[in-house]
C-alpha cells in the first residue's frame, strides 16, 4: 500500500460490517477522520470551494445550476473520463481547474481545498463518494435517489448526523412551489386524512427496446482508452465493460441504477413522503410485474407501498405504476394531464408528453388532488370544488432560493437544506424496497422498528447487498 492509500485509509468513513444476513445496524461507531477541528460553515463571505465528481449529463447540468448562483467557486473536477464528449462543455468552463479521474485520489491531493462536492454519477457509486467525502468533512449535494441499497442509504443518514456535515439529495422540486404549497396546505389543514395515492411514470424507458428474455449480461467489449472502468465499478461486483452499461444505461439494470421508482418517485413522491409523515412501509407488493427479468427492470410495474396510521393519521397506500401499458385510471373530473415545464432534459432532450404525464392522485377522505412531478403544484378536483375551495386556501410563501442555492447558503450556515439526508434516506429506503420488491418478484413484510424483511430471508440479505468488491470494502467496516 503507497503512502497515498494510506492517507486516504485515514479519512475513510467506517461503517458496520455488512454479511449477507447482518441485520442494519442501529448504531455506529466511525472512526474520526482528523484530529484537526473542522470548522462545519463556509464563511458567509467567501464562496463555497466546490469539487464537481461527475461532469457528464447529469453531473454536468447540476455543476452549471450551483455554479449560475454565484455563490461558489469551482475548485475540482473529477470525471471516470475525461475524453469522452459529454464531460467537455464542463471541462471548457473551467480549464485551469485541476482535473481527476478517481475521486480518491483528489481528496489525497486537495482535501484541504475543498469545502464541498456535487455528486453527481451512477447510482451504485453515490455511496462510496459520499462517505468519503462525509470523512473529510465535506458537505455534500448527491443526485437521487440517495444510494442503491437500504443498508447504504442508513450508513449514509448515519454519517452525515455524526460528522454533522450539510447534505442535499438532488430532487429540486423539494425547493419549488410543491414543496411549499404543500406544506401550506397540510398545516392549514387543506391535506389531511389521506388514505390512497397513486404515483404514475408511463413514459418510455431506455429498456422498453430490449428483449426480456435476455439471459446474460452483454459481452466484454474494449475499455475506451480514456476511462477509468475499475473506479466506474467502484463498489459492484466486476462487470466486463460494455456500452450498454454507461452513459444512463446504467439506470435499466438491477446491479447499478434503481430503474424508474428510483428516478422519478423522488420527484414525484417526495412531498407527501415528508409531510404526511410517512416513513417507512410496513408491506411493499409488486401485484404487476410485466417481462419480469433478473437483469434489468421491468417493462411495467405496479408496486403497492402501505404505510400504518401514524398519529392522527390514517393508514396509506401508495400505488406506483410505471410502463407504457399501465396507466392507472384517473378519478373523475380529473381534466387535463398537464407535463411540468420545469424537469430537467432527459439524456439531453426534453421529457415527450404522454398519455398520462408524470405524476400523482392523492384520495383524502373529503378531498381529491391532482400533481405532476418536480416542483409542479397541486389542483383540488374536480373544477367545481377547487372554485368551492378557493376562498379557504392558504397564502404559500414563495421560496427564498432554489434546490442549489439552498445548498450552498446552508454549507455558509445561512439556511437549512430541505432535502438532507434525515428527510430523503427514508425516501429513499422505500425506493430500495420498492425495487427490491420488483427485482424477487414477491410481496415483503418489512418491520418498523427493527429495519429488516420478516417473510424472505432473501429478500433481507439484500437489504445489504453483496459484498462490496474486493478493495472497497473500507467503506462498509467498523
Amino acid at each position: 500500500m503507497n503512502s497515498n492509500e494510506i492517507s486516504r485509509r485515514l479519512f475513510i468513513k467506517q461503517a458496520l460490517v455488512a454479511s449477507a444476513a447482518t441485520a442494519i445496524p442501529t448504531f455506529w461507531t466511525p472512526v474520526k477522520a482528523s484530529t484537526m477541528p473542522v470548522n462545519p460553515f463556509v464563511s458567509a463571505n467567501d464562496r463555497v470551494n466546490l469539487a464537481l465528481i461527475g461532469i457528464g449529463f447529469r453531473g454536468g447540468e447540476i455543476a452549471k445550476e450551483l455554479y449560475n448562483t454565484g455563490l461558489c467557486n469551482i475548485v475540482a473536477l473529477c470525471d471516470v473520463d475525461m475524453g469522452a464528449p459529454h464531460t467537455q462543455e464542463v471541462m471548457n468552463m473551467f480549464p485551469d481547474v485541476p482535473r481527476f479521474q478517481d475521486f480518491r485520489k483528489m481528496f489525497d491531493k486537495m482535501a484541504d481545498k475543498i469545502d464541498a462536492v456535487t455528486v453527481g454519477v451512477p447510482d451504485h457509486s453515490h455511496f462510496p463518494i459520499t462517505m468519503e467525502a462525509m470523512a473529510h468533512g465535506k458537505h455534500v449535494y448527491v443526485e437521487k435517489p440517495m444510494a442503491r441499497t437500504f443498508n447504504e442509504v442508513e450508513l449514509m443518514m448515519k454519517g452525515a448526523e455524526k460528522y454533522d456535515v450539510v447534505t442535499q439529495m438532488g430532487n429540486q422540486g423539494h425547493s419549488e412551489a410543491n414543496y411549499f404549497q404543500f406544506k401550506a396546505w397540510v398545516e392549514a389543514g387543506i391535506i389531511k386524512d389521506v388514505t390512497a395515492i397513486t404515483a404514475h411514470m408511463n413514459n418510455s424507458r431506455r429498456w422498453h427496446t430490449w428483449n426480456p428474455k435476455i439471459t446474460s449480461f452483454p459481452p466484454a467489449e474494449p475499455i475506451p482508452s480514456t476511462m477509468d472502468w475499475d473506479t466506474w465499478l467502484g463498489v459492484v461486483k466486476h462487470h466486463d465493460y460494455n456500452k450498454d452499461f454507461i452513459n444512463g444505461q446504467w439506470r435499466c439494470w438491477y446491479d447499478f441504477g434503481m430503474g424508474a421508482l428510483g428516478d422519478w418517485g423522488a420527484h414525484i413522491i417526495d412531498t407527501a413522503h415528508q409531510f404526511l409523515d410517512l416513513g417507512l412501509p410496513y408491506e411493499i407488493n409488486p401485484t404487476y410485474l410485466k417481462d419480469h427479468n433478473k437483469f434489468f427492470f421491468p417493462m411495467s410495474s405496479t408496486i403497492v407501498f402501505k404505510f400504518p396510521e401514524r398519529g392522527n393519521m390514517p393508514a396509506l397506500d401508495i400505488t406506483w405504476c410505471d410502463g407504457l401499458d399501465n396507466i392507472p385510471a384517473v378519478p373523475e373530473g380529473y381534466g387535463v394531464s398537464e407535463l411540468d415545464p420545469n424537469i430537467p432534459t432527459v439524456a439531453g432532450g426534453k421529457i415527450k408528453p404522454a398519455k398520462l404525464n408524470p405524476g400523482k392522485e392523492i384520495y383524502s377522505k373529503t378531498l381529491t388532488f391532482k400533481g405532476g412531478s418536480h416542483g409542479s403544484t397541486l389542483s383540488i378536483i374536480p373544477e367545481e370544488k377547487a372554485k368551492e375551495m378557493a376562498s379557504k386556501l392558504p397564502e404559500v410563501p414563495k421560496s427564498s432560493s432554489n434546490h442549489y442555492a439552498n445548498f450552498l447558503l446552508s454549507c455558509m450556515g445561512k439556511e437549512k437544506t430541505r432535502s438532507p439526508f434525515s428527510i430523503a434516506g427514508p425516501l429513499s429506503q422505500v425506493f430500495c424496497l420498492g425495487v427490491l420488491s420488483q427485482q424477487l418478484g414477491e410481496k415483503l413484510l418489512f418491520d418498523r422498528k427493527t429495519k429488516q424483511i420478516t417473510n424472505n430471508a432473501l429478500a433481507n440479505q439484500m437489504l445489504v447487498g453483496e459484498p462490496p468488491r474486493k478493495g472497497w470494502e473500507e467503506y462498509y467496516k467498523i
